[in-house]
């Protein structure tokens, strides 16, 4: 059983750009539409920006104001399916018999996105890039606790996904769209503003799974709503609760 505060989240998906439409998602949800929008990133200087692939501007967008100037916070990237978008590019040029971009190459793999959160922010602490099954957030969550537990005042952690290229489907199903959940977490103890929550694990006997949209945004209705969140995958069912 883990049990930490929410001191502050932010989301971004394409239909939903700010607190008050998260707000109204949360309300009344409705399925949420892919399109090529992504986030302005204004926070990230513009020489910098223009290296950032649409899931890192995703991340940095939703990521960037949760840590303040001068802190220097452990940063958890949790993503199942990563950048797909630069490894499909990479693989079409591979069937081109195309050069192939050491810099593509270098930005693909998972960790990347954590490196440069490390370089622009400059960050010197821990930096963890998970990759798991269905529940990876909840994953990402227990390798913050983990980081609280050794020490850390707060953990910045970010579940995101790119919609992935039509040569996926059938094989990726579980991103309808674009999306990013970025929280600061803290000890469930901590001073400040916030919610707190529990989040516990037991076995799965009818192994389950939510369906729905992705998990992450299912943790922001609960963020608005106050509700228990149940989350059954495989022989796990993770199951969050706010606490008083």
């Amino acid at each position: 059983m883990i049990e930490l505060r929410i001191e502050r989240w932010r989301a971004w998906a394409p239909d939903i750009q700010d607190d008050a439409g998260w707000a109204a998602w949360a309300a009344s949800p409705m399925p949420l539409h892919e399109n090529d929008s992504q986030p302005a990133c204004e926070l990230v200087p513009p020489m910098q920006r223009r290296r950032l692939s649409r899931l890192a501007r995703i991340v940095m967008h939703t990521a960037w104001p949760l840590c303040d100037d001068g802190e220097q916070l452990p940063f958890v990237f949790a993503s199942r399916h990563g950048e797909t978008t630069r490894t499909y590019a990479m693989l079409d040029e591979i069937g081109r018999d195309a050069p192939l971009s050491p810099t593509q190459f270098g930005l693909s793999v998972h960790n990347a996105i954590a490196g440069q959160w490390s370089i622009l922010r400059g960050q010197r602490g821990e930096s963890v890039a998970l990759a798991g099954e269905a529940d990876t957030f909840e994953h990402a969550i227990v390798e913050a606790a983990t980081l609280i537990g050794e020490g850390a005042k707060a953990v910045i952690v970010v579940v995101a996904e790119e919609r992935p290229a039509p040569a996926y489907d059938g094989w990726i199903d579980d991103v309808p769209c674009s999306y990013a959940v970025a929280l600061r977490v803290a000890r469930a103890d901590a001073p400040g503003a916030g919610t707190r929550w529990r989040l516990s694990l037991r076995g799965n006997t009818d192994c389950a799974a939510a369906t729905g949209e992705p998990h992450a945004l299912r943790f922001v209705r609960a963020l608005h709503d106050g509700a228990p969140l149940d989350h059954p995958w495989k022989t796990r069912r993770w199951t969050w609760q706010p606490i008083p």
